[in-house]
């Protein structure tokens, strides 16, 4: 990771432990010469920044998907929620402002596309072979099953899927992200696992291509 983005990716709005960004970095650099990446779940641009990196230094292409009026967990109330990114004069959270200047303050906006939409309703379109498909998304269980229906079958042979906050101890986190889409994505037989570090966990897709329907 260069130093001037990895200094953007420290000081960015998230949730991104480093050594979980730099499995980001790392396999974006491997895929991106074979096709796009794709971020379910922006928020900030914290993330985006790390996957966003390797696409600078290769010519590649990142997408992020989100609807920018924050998960569950960012609603008011809850633990992660961020008074500073609520919109004051509609009182309901927007987050495109700030990842906007995230981007733009990394030098990416060449490199990073924002998709503004419910990550279900873009899916529902998507139609591209990805090399790369990060889900961080909404953490309850629709938004994680609904993510996983999307978004995994556009990945194609070879590709890797990375699955954030994949906790298998009830006792460390939620369990829609290893229960909705991580174990169901080992249990198509298209995936494998090739790597765990912290909550983050990276399949490669060994079977089947892209638009291949799963299991």
């Amino acid at each position: 990771m260069p130093d001037d983005l990895l200094a953007h990716a420290r000081a960015a709005k998230g949730f991104m432990p480093e050594e979980e960004g730099e499995v980001l970095h790392r396999w974006a650099r491997e895929r991106l010469p074979h096709g796009p990446a794709l971020e379910v779940g922006t928020y900030c641009g914290k993330s985006a920044i790390w996957l966003g990196a390797a696409a600078r230094e290769l010519g590649g292409t990142v997408f992020t998907v989100d609807h920018h009026r924050g998960s569950e967990e960012n609603q008011a109330g809850w633990e992660h929620h961020d008074r500073s990114l609520v919109d004051a004069d509609l009182g309901v959270m927007d987050t495109l402002p700030t990842f906007r200047r995230t981007i733009r303050e990394a030098g990416l906006e060449e490199q990073v596309v924002a998709v503004v939409g419910r990550s279900e309703t873009v899916s529902r379109w998507w139609r591209t072979p990805l090399s790369v498909l990060f889900i961080d998304g909404g953490h309850g269980v629709d938004p994680a099953r609904a993510d996983f229906r999307g978004w995994p079958r556009w990945i194609m042979a070879d590709g890797v899927l990375l699955v954030h906050d994949v906790f298998p101890d009830p006792g460390d986190g939620g369990r829609p992200p290893y229960e909705d889409i991580y174990l169901p994505a080992l249990a198509t037989g298209a995936f494998t696992e090739v790597e765990a570090v912290g909550s983050m966990r990276v399949l490669r897709r060994t079977s089947g291509d892209a638009g291949d329907p799963l299991g």
